[in-house]
């Protein structure tokens, strides 16, 4: 039989820290390929998130390319700064769609944004954004760093490190991993179970942008790429199974 200190100290021992995952999703993902957004393929993405919930902490970083890209409006004549801004209002739209389908899937979720926008949007504040993880609810954060010139996969990495995230999971459209090549134009090419960013850096291997690669590489912060084809491919990446390639310092 227990003794009183012994139920004492069980009952205040601290709970097991769950896994906690930074999913950066691209605007692509959102469209289907096409412009907007395709209500069937977020539902499908949205459904594989909310089966994660519970057993690992979720924050996504969402892009805008199936709605604006800065830098191809710029390179067509717009201001960089306005078109990036343009970006990142796409991001927002896109958040609050996720948001959409995962509260149907019965996930709790909050929508940060890096531009005040109070009647959609909590602002992004990282300590917030932990405690709603630790509650049990997935958070979204949209309109990038709220800066002009800031690739998503820059804040992907930026936000991952702010809430202290375990691992960057990059999802990939029409490709499952890392290759020593272009799939598409080499048939020789080999994929990389694991890759450590040295070795990417010193073949040029290119797993993000620079910027967010240097964060990872600078701060030990580990990447799995995987692509999104396949039944479930979300929900075995955020519950950590070895899909894709694994990079790390």
């Amino acid at each position: 039989m227990e003794t009183q200190n012994e139920i004492e100290r069980t009952s205040s021992a601290a709970p097991a820290k769950r896994r906690r995952v930074l999913l950066k999703l691209s605007g692509e993902v959102f469209g289907g390929g096409k412009l907007g957004v395709d209500p069937d393929t977020v539902r499908s993405v949205a459904k594989q998130i909310a089966a994660t919930v519970g057993q690992v902490e979720v924050a996504i970083v969402v892009g805008g390319g199936n709605f604006f890209r800065g830098a191809e409006l710029s390179a067509s004549g717009m201001d960089r700064s306005r078109a990036d801004y343009m970006g990142m209002l796409g991001t927002v739209m896109n958040c609050l769609a996720l948001q959409d389908f995962l509260e149907q899937a019965g996930v709790d979720t909050r929508v940060q944004s890096a531009i005040t926008m109070g009647q959609v949007a909590e602002a992004y504040i990282p300590r917030r954004a932990i405690r709603h993880m630790e509650k049990g609810r997935v958070v979204i954060f949209g309109a990038g760093a709220g800066l002009p010139y800031f690739s998503t996969d820059t804040v992907a990495a930026q936000r991952a490190l702010e809430v202290h995230a375990d691992v960057v999971l990059a999802a990939k459209d029409g490709v499952d991993g890392v290759y020593t090549a272009d799939p598409k134009k080499d048939p020789t090419t080999e994929k990389l179970d694991t890759l450590t960013y040295d070795d990417a850096q010193r073949r040029n291997i290119r797993v993000m942008d620079q910027t967010a690669f240097s964060l990872c590489r600078d701060n030990k912060l580990a990447m799995v790429v995987f692509g999104m084809e396949g039944e479930g491919n979300v929900t075995r990446a955020i519950l950590g199974e070895r899909i894709g390639t694994y990079a790390s310092a």
